[in-house]
């Protein structure tokens, strides 16, 4: 899977050529999400998307749906395509967990814009909160959604400072679940890799 900076019908793979591709390269992505995923708590997981992720994301879709036509194509980029960071930002898929249905309505409805209340902090700097679900809102005034969309903005001197190896933490200030983790340097080297 060939990384251009661009994601565009092009530069995705055939479908025959991402079923050969994806059963040598799975494990791969698989460890990739892995390394960018970071666990706030037992409940709130944050899957920081990259180019590499969101093109497999893309190709699988395709694959599951047998998606050939270029329209099908297309709108699978445009639905995917926009989590890709852009130099200046982190973008995220957050999860909030609850293996139990019954504690997962209960939980999702104490929740209501917990994704507001997403932050990371760059050590020596100002806390830069989430603009999250910025395709549409996924929250009722009954409960939050069980995934949301963010993104986080970060001045020239916080991306110079991360690069510098500044320490990150990513957290929650909501009510209902106040935490906090500093992001570990293997993912934090990962991470920094996504900026200009």
């Amino acid at each position: 899977m060939q990384l251009t900076g661009k994601i565009t019908p092009d530069s995705l793979m055939t479908l025959e050529a991402y079923a050969k591709w994806r059963k040598v390269h799975k494990p791969d992505i698989m460890a990739h999400r892995k390394l960018r995923t970071v666990h706030l708590g037992e409940h709130i997981s944050v899957q920081f998307e990259s180019e590499l992720s969101m093109r497999y994301q893309i190709q699988e879709m395709l694959r599951i749906e047998k998606i050939f036509e270029e329209e099908g194509i297309q709108d699978e980029i445009d639905a995917y395509a926009p989590l890709v960071p852009d130099g200046t930002n982190w973008k995220a898929t957050m999860m909030l967990e609850y293996p139990d249905i019954h504690e997962r309505r209960r939980e999702l409805a104490k929740l209501i814009g917990v994704e507001d209340h997403m932050f990371v902090e760059v050590e020596g700097h100002e806390r830069v909160y989430a603009i999250a679900d910025e395709d549409l809102d996924r929250e009722t005034p009954e409960k939050t959604s069980a995934v949301h969309f963010l993104r986080f903005e970060l001045t020239p001197a916080m991306r110079a400072a991360v690069k510098a190896g500044a320490g990150v933490k990513l957290g929650c200030d909501h009510t209902h679940y106040p935490a906090h983790v500093q992001i570990a340097p293997e993912t934090l080297a990962s991470l920094a890799g996504d900026l200009k």
